[in-house]
Parts: C-alpha cells; structure tokens; sequence
C-alpha cells in the first residue's frame, strides 16, 4: 500500500473513495462516525447528531441505472426508483462486493484535522478521533471529506417576525419521521423542495389541512416522463445538453420551460417559479399536482409574520389556528472539525476547484468529494470526483496554478449566476460536469471515434440516457462490462414493471426521439430565414 489517505464518511461518497484509492494504490482508513455504511440513505428511527437524518417514506429521485456505481448495476429485479431499504441494499452489498469494510473504522468521531507544522513540504495532516471515550491521533498524508451535506438544517427563524410568539410546535424536517402524530392537525410547511412537497402529501392523508408556503415557487415533476419511460433517462442525455447549451439564450431558455410546464400549467396551481428559466433543481413529486387539484394541499406565498396562532402570508392571505410549523428549508454545509479557511478561503464562500480542491493549499491533499449537486445522481458524480481525486492525491493527475484554479472559479460562479440565480450555489450541470472530470482521468468517451468504430454503441451512448457506465468504457478503470451495460440499460430498466406481460417491451425508439428534438429548432430556423 501506498500512501495513507483519511476519509471521513463511509456513505456514497466515502465508499467510492475507498475504493478509488484501493484501485490506485493508496491505503485508505475510513471514520464513520454511526455502526453502518450508507449515510443519507441509512435510516434511523431517531435523529442523530451530526448524521443525516431522512423520514420512512423517502424514495429516490433518480432511476436506479442513472444512479448506480458504474461497474455496479442494480439487480434486475430491483424496482426502478428505489424506497430508501432497496437503496441501502444495494450500498451494503456494494461495499461487500469490492472489500470495503475492513478498511471503515465504525462508531468513530473525527474532532480534528489539522495541518501538521511541515505541511508546505510534506502536505501531511493531523486527524484526531474518537471512540468510545478514547481520543487518538494519527498522521496522515491526504484527506478525503466525504461527510454528505444533509446534516445541520438551515432553520431561518429570524426571517420570520412574529415567530417567537408562536404557541405551536416549530421544527426542521430533518427531525420529522411520523406523520401519525398530526392526525387531525393544522400544518404549515416552509419550503416547496423535495422534503416539503414529501411530507405534505405525506401529511394531507391525516392531518385536518396542509398549507405550503413558497418563496419562489418550483418547477414540479413527474417521476414518470414521456412515453412513462423514467424522467432522467430520457431528459439527462448528451444531445439535449448539446442542443441547450449551443441554442441562443432565448430559445433554450423558451424550449426549457415548455419541458417544464409540458404535464400541467404550473400557474394554475400556484406553483410557477419566479424566474422559470433558472436551472434550479426541480421538485420531484408525483402526487402533489392531484392534491392540490383535490384541496388536500395549498400553496401560499412566503409567510409575512406569524402570531400566537397563524399566520399571515405576503399576499394578506391568513392562515388560522395552525398545531405545527414544519421547516423544510434545506441544509448549510458544514465541517466543524476543520478550519472554515480552508473552504471558505474568500469573503466566507466556498472556494473549491471543480468543487473538490482548496485552490490556496500549498500541496493538494484534501479534497471533498459529494458537496456539488446537479441534476444527476450522486453516486456516479461521487465516484468519478474520487478517481480524479486520488489521482491527484498519488500525483498521475495534476492541478494547475492556485491563479488559473481561482479563475476557473470566478468563471463557473459567472456561469452559474446565469444559470441557477446564485452565483455561491453548488449546483451545476452535469453531463458538462462529468465530462470536465472525465476529461481529466482520460475516461471520457469520443463520441465521433464511437460513431466510426461502433455506431451501435455511438447512438445509445449520444442520444440515450448519459449513464454512469460511460465513464467505465475506456482509460483507467475500464471496465469490460461497461458496453454491454450500456446497451441492456432499458431491458434492466423495463423488466421489473413487465409483471403482467402484454404484448412485446417497448423501449424508446431513438430516430422518432430524435425527430422530435430536432423538429423544433428546424421551424425556428426556417421561420427565421423567411422572416429575413
């Protein structure tokens, strides 16, 4: 073994570290601060300090082959979006399969990691743990932070006049887990994001009524897309990424909102974002829609200030005699046991190259794998920010001057001002994103070469779903299986809801997909040409 590297997580994201630095020789030491794998996705029936915390009911927003480990597919059998159990499945047996555990050390809490005095030179590390009442510390030569983003709630109570006065119960979502408690009850959820919209439907089965104050509002959407084929395996490909980005501004913007509002009229029911044209991560959500249609659930604006028992929203509206205030207002990211500089190196942003490296360290040996968020899948955007990290980390792959990454970043935060609102976001777009990664390892397909030597394979990997086994198909960590997983991902993808087989499976037909894309932007332009 090589190098000694410290990870700190042992859910998606430190798992795929492990095993990134096993494939590159370094000698990972994993600290999980719980007694199981998973993070996010392990559930607990009580909420515990510093771990994430979901509620029963949770399900994946992304199709199980858009959100596998690359050289990993789900069991076939497996349904295609999967409750949190059938998630935690598949990580647990992943971790198994490639002989991870015996590198996590569980029930052990990270206090402190610290630049030791010789750092310049060595770029070592002093990571200080705990368990069971003993500290130790030990010398490490890299850090890989893999503790989530999904653990200190973002509760903005002082946003709120008239909060302090408020009789009912008030808390997070983070700590929410039965919805049997607010039978009968008055409910107002803060916050229309996948948690808020969750647990009001959730909510509006028991509860008296359920009223959802939004800020801004959201675009929400269908699981089930075009044709009922899986949203993310028809929206998330190359060629609509290319026709978006190559479009003039106008019309990408245009065709991105018509796909938006193509299921319902989201004015009609209160939901139309602000800006519709940002990128900002949709709501996912099957039910919400039929809800409100059914007087279930109500959307409200921002809340204007609250009293002992309502409260009052922005447009004048009141809503009385409410039991619960639930916030479902997101997460703020945060490492305690490090030194805020060190991420936050300019005007308290986070300052981190590609959204992995602090650009201002002298020896690039930390880095922090899962914080940017798209509207991929985590676990394929983990896994491939882990092999371009312990690249680095070994010195295959190297990082360029702490000035051009600081450009990189002001360009992207330009970039992102465009596209998401907000120029400190994390988010980003993500096959540009994965590509940019991939690009670095030497691991992204050619899509011209694939249409020369295998125009089969070309098509799928072009115009079909971009799934993570495109990063597996060629340059280091190539996997043999990766083209035939490429071109069986919709067989996988069919055969779990073919109960009751009726006539032949039907996957989507490219060419008719293709005409489809490329039709409107053709009577754009042949408008645009007679107009001229």
């Amino acid at each position: 073994m090589g190098r000694r590297v410290a990870i700190v997580g042992a859910g998606v994201s430190g798992l795929a570290a492990i095993r990134s630095c096993l494939e590159e020789g370094l000698e990972p030491i994993c600290f999980e601060r719980s007694d199981d794998v998973g993070g996010l996705w392990k559930f607990s029936e009580r909420v515990e300090e510093g771990r994430a915390s979901i509620y029963p009911s949770v399900f994946a927003n992304s199709s199980k082959e858009m959100m596998c480990f690359p050289d990993f597919p789900y069991p076939e059998d497996f349904p295609v979006f999967m409750h949190n159990r059938k998630l935690q499945e598949y990580i647990t047996s992943f971790a198994r399969e490639k002989g991870l555990l015996k590198h996590i050390q569980f029930e052990t809490l990270v206090s402190s990691i610290s630049k030791r005095p010789d750092f310049s030179t060595t770029g070592q590390w002093d990571v200080e743990t705990e368990k069971n009442g003993k500290k130790e510390s030990a010398v490490f030569d890299a850090v890989m932070i893999c503790s989530g983003h999904h653990v200190y709630p973002n509760l903005p109570k002082d946003s709120f006049p008239g909060l302090e006065l408020f009789g009912g119960q008030c808390f997070h979502s983070r700590e929410y887990k039965d919805p049997g408690l607010w039978k009968g009850k008055r409910v107002l959820v803060i916050g229309l994001g996948n948690s808020g919209s969750d647990i009001a439907i959730e909510l509006s089965r028991v509860a008296e009524k359920v009223v959802v104050s939004s800020r801004s509002g959201s675009w929400v959407l269908s699981r089930v897309w075009d044709d009922g084929y899986p949203w993310d395996m028809v929206f998330i490909t190359r060629f609509q990424t290319f026709l978006k980005n190559s479009l003039p501004t106008a019309i990408s913007d245009w065709w991105y909102m018509k796909q938006m509002n193509s299921k319902f009229k989201h004015e009609n029911y209160g939901l139309m974002p602000l800006n519709g044209a940002l990128r900002k991560e949709p709501v996912f959500n099957d039910d919400l829609p039929a809800h409100i249609l059914c007087g279930r659930v109500s959307i409200k604006p921002n809340v204007k200030k609250f009293t002992e028992t309502s409260a009052v929203f922005e447009d004048g509206t009141v809503f009385e005699a409410i039991d619960c205030v639930i916030f479902a207002t997101g997460y703020g990211y945060a490492y305690p046991f490090l030194d805020d500089s060190i991420i936050k190196s300019r005007n308290n942003e986070v300052t981190l190259y590609k959204g992995i490296f602090p650009p201002q360290l002298e020896k690039s040996t930390l880095a922090v794998i899962g914080l940017v968020q798209s509207l991929g899948a985590a676990i394929p955007t983990t896994d491939l920010q882990a092999r371009w990290a312990t690249r680095v980390i070994k010195g295959t792959c190297s990082l360029p001057s702490r000035n051009d990454m600081m450009s990189d970043i002001d360009e992207k935060m330009g970039k992102k001002l465009k596209w998401f609102g907000k120029s400190e976001t994390i988010q980003t777009d993500y096959i540009v994103y994965m590509d940019e990664l991939a690009s670095f390892i030497g691991v992204k397909p050619s899509i011209p070469w694939l249409f020369l030597t295998d125009p089969r394979l070309a098509v799928e990997v072009f115009f079909g779903p971009c799934s993570p086994y495109q990063f597996r198909l060629v340059g280091p960590g190539k996997w043999p299986g990766a083209r035939n997983a490429i071109l069986t991902q919709w067989d996988r993808t069919l055969r779990p809801t073919r109960t009751r087989a009726v006539g032949e499976m039907r996957k989507p037909c490219l060419p008719t997909q293709l005409f489809k894309f490329l039709a409107l932007p053709l009577l754009l332009l042949a408008v645009f040409l007679a107009w001229v």
